[in-house]
């Protein structure tokens, strides 16, 4: 029972919830980048509402069900409180609101670390796609923190950054020797995390190469860097289409809205990385990515409303 009187139907929904807000958050961010504010807006409130909503049942289990709660910090799932953070501060920061994005920057890097010890801890020899939230987690520090760091001009902040971008892409090494390369035909929707942890490093190169604090030799490097890693997330996004494609799993699942996450991620940095890198065809291309991740998110909320619906035997 939830020690807070007033809770309902959140006090049962996973960890893997916050893939949901990461989902909202990033096609909301994507959105923005290519001029669509109203309906961005739309999607970051509906992103905010249930980031609110996972908050308050993360404080009452923390408060009230200490035993659930170490049950559940131990699952790769529970990461998704970090990057579910790290996405709206993102927007938010896109939106002028540079104290709040601050504060949930602060909030995501103070449960990071228990979090991230916690799941690898408990990690096994193989794993689903949820393994890569390790690298996922620490990328949206860096995304956050380096936008942040270009917007308050604080080279410290994007030196930090840069650490957790370098960090992130070493956790994504450590969780793909661990991941089941079944999952790839079987899983239920979080093997696109294989891809979507690239994407978002991406973005957090992409971000890193904006940023003045970097010229030369290491903007070069940076730049290199992120075309790389948007190379082999797209080169994931055919195979784990195709993947689909082959094998379709119509029904619905909440995973499948670490499908969704994904797929905004490698619009979003495909919009991101047009700029910096000089790579101009991105551009349209993360277009094309953001109007198949939006049909993507409204065929699952779709699937979502109809599994409710569905009486059961």
């Amino acid at each position: 029972m939830s020690p807070f009187p007033g809770s309902g139907w959140w006090a049962g929904l996973p960890p893997a919830a916050g893939a949901a807000v990461m989902a909202l958050g990033i096609i909301s961010v994507g959105l923005h980048l290519t001029g669509h504010e109203v309906v961005s807006l739309i999607a970051l409130a509906f992103s905010g509402a249930l980031w609110l909503v996972l908050a308050a049942d993360f404080t009452a289990r923390l408060l009230g069900d200490r035993r659930r709660f170490r049950a559940e910090a131990d699952t790769p799932a529970a990461l998704t409180a970090v990057a579910a953070t790290t996405v709206l501060g993102t927007r938010l920061s896109a939106l002028g609101w540079q104290e709040v994005a601050i504060a949930l920057l602060v909030l995501a890097a103070v449960l990071w670390p228990g979090l991230l010890l916690s799941v690898v801890r408990h990690w096994r020899r193989r794993m689903p796609g949820v393994a890569f939230l390790v690298c996922v987690a620490t990328q949206g520090l860096a995304v956050l923190g380096a936008v942040l760091a270009t917007a308050e001009h604080l080279d410290w902040l994007a030196w930090a950054a840069l650490a957790c971008f370098c960090l992130g892409l070493l956790l994504y090494a450590v969780a793909f020797a661990r991941f089941d390369l079944r999952e790839v035909v079987g899983g239920a929707g979080d093997q696109w995390v294989a891809g979507g942890a690239l994407s978002i490093s991406a973005l957090a190169g992409s971000k890193l190469t904006a940023s003045p604090v970097w010229t030369g030799s290491a903007h070069t490097v940076l730049r290199t860097a992120t075309l790389v890693l948007l190379g082999v997330s797209l080169a994931w996004y055919a195979v784990l289409l195709t993947a689909e494609l082959r094998h379709p799993r119509p029904r619905y699942d909440i995973r499948r809205w670490s499908t969704v996450f994904p797929l905004g991620m490698t619009a979003a940095a495909c919009l991101s990385a047009a700029g910096p890198t000089g790579a101009a065809w991105l551009r349209p291309l993360g277009e094309v990515l953001l109007w198949i991740a939006v049909a993507a998110c409204l065929f699952t909320c779709a699937k979502l409303v109809t599994s409710r619906r569905r009486p059961t035997a």
